[in-house]
């Protein structure tokens, strides 16, 4: 008997906690936050676009709201950290942006180590001397902030939806169902059941959750200001984690035949498979292959466009530094092309999302596929 709509939109909730568990241990532990600040020091100071955009599409220590004059308006975000057997927790405030030592830590705002925690130790001189063991960081950041704020979103949305479908039976969808229904009975019809065939009821709680939470992440990633403007998607960690979850169910579904497609390939020459196994190590390097290019494509796209918006913005403090006037007349042509650019992010956001649901589908349909003959 086959699962009704809601059956499978009462199954999101425990893939989403997987998949956010999954999520939140590869992104504290990655090691790469930055602090998210202007380090333009005086206005003397060259504009180094470089900098600004890089600072802007990594993680970060607090989340940067806003700058006040000289003051740095942020929320500043609890540091974890676990050295030489010992659990440490404060908040990031005690840094001081990058300034200040605490507890023996100091968060680096230059150098190899920037923007990462490292723990510090009087040398001999009684100068501070970095020591080369990092502790173990499982600070909530700025991107696992945002995981954890677009996850609970999704879980409220999808409680309303599944009350709505409860409330509404037999009668047409109203209010915040009518706009989720068409998106889900597209992912379920066109995505799920065409590309997995008869076995697809299993795989579609999983694909509407990933395609939900990679839709609303890239979306809140183009809102410049808080709660958005986290680059969520756009880190490698979460869309490896994401990949990874792919991967895993590919390889577990995988029925005798696909595995057989893989090692021992029918219709293919034996001098292609004997003395050297040719033909099986390139399935086999495909089944590997097929969730990096998930992971590279979407990781690569969303960032791609944070820093072309990003680049587009710095051409106007460029250009201004070395002529108010041409600062003024490339500004123009600057914040239309980020608009455009914008727009544009917002087709992608949903195209991205597309895409790896439909991938996934695609490879688990290959990995249940019944060959018959």
């Amino acid at each position: 008997m086959k699962r009704t709509l809601k059956q499978a939109l009462s199954q999101l909730v425990p893939y989403r906690a997987l998949l956010l568990a999954g999520i939140m241990i590869s992104t504290v532990v990655q090691g790469e936050p930055a602090l998210q600040q202007n380090h333009l020091s005086s206005e003397q100071e060259a504009f180094a676009a470089g900098e600004m955009i890089v600072d802007h599409v990594v993680d970060a220590h607090e989340w940067h709201i806003a700058v006040v004059g000289h003051t740095h308006i942020t929320i500043p975000l609890p540091i974890i950290l676990w050295h030489n057997g010992q659990l440490y927790s404060f908040s990031s405030s005690n840094f001081h942006h990058g300034n200040d030592a605490y507890r023996g830590f100091r968060l680096m705002s230059e150098g190899p180590y920037k923007g990462k925690v490292v723990n510090v130790i009087n040398g001999s001189d009684g100068k501070e001397v970095i020591n080369p063991i990092l502790p173990l960081d499982f600070s909530i950041t700025k991107n696992v902030l945002s995981v954890f704020m677009s996850s609970l979103l999704i879980a409220i949305l999808f409680i309303i939806i599944a009350k709505n479908y409860k409330r509404t039976r037999g009668h047409a969808p109203k209010g915040i169902q009518s706009l989720f229904e068409p998106l889900i009975i597209f992912i379920r019809d066109d995505i799920a059941k065409a590309s997995i065939g008869h076995h697809y009821e299993r795989f579609t709680p999983y694909l509407l959750t990933i395609f939900f939470f990679i839709f609303l992440n890239n979306l809140l990633g183009l809102i410049p200001f808080f709660p958005g403007g986290a680059n969520v998607t756009g880190n490698i960690s979460v869309t490896a984690v994401l990949a990874l979850f792919t991967f895993a169910i590919t390889t577990i579904s995988g029925n005798k035949a696909y595995w057989k497609h893989i090692f021992n390939a029918p219709g293919v020459p034996w001098w292609l498979k004997l003395p050297v196994p040719l033909m099986p190590i390139v399935e086999l390097v495909g089944v590997f292959t097929k969730p990096f290019v998930l992971m590279v494509r979407l990781f690569a796209n969303i960032t791609a466009g944070h820093i072309i918006i990003l680049g587009f913005m710095s051409l106007i403090f460029i250009f201004g530094n070395m002529n108010p006037f041409t600062g003024y007349g490339v500004s123009v042509v600057s914040v239309v092309f980020a608009i455009f650019m914008g727009l544009l992010e917002c087709l992608v956001a949903l195209i991205q999302a597309y895409v790896f649901t439909l991938l996934s589908a695609i490879y688990f349909g290959m990995a249940t596929e019944e060959h018959h003959g």
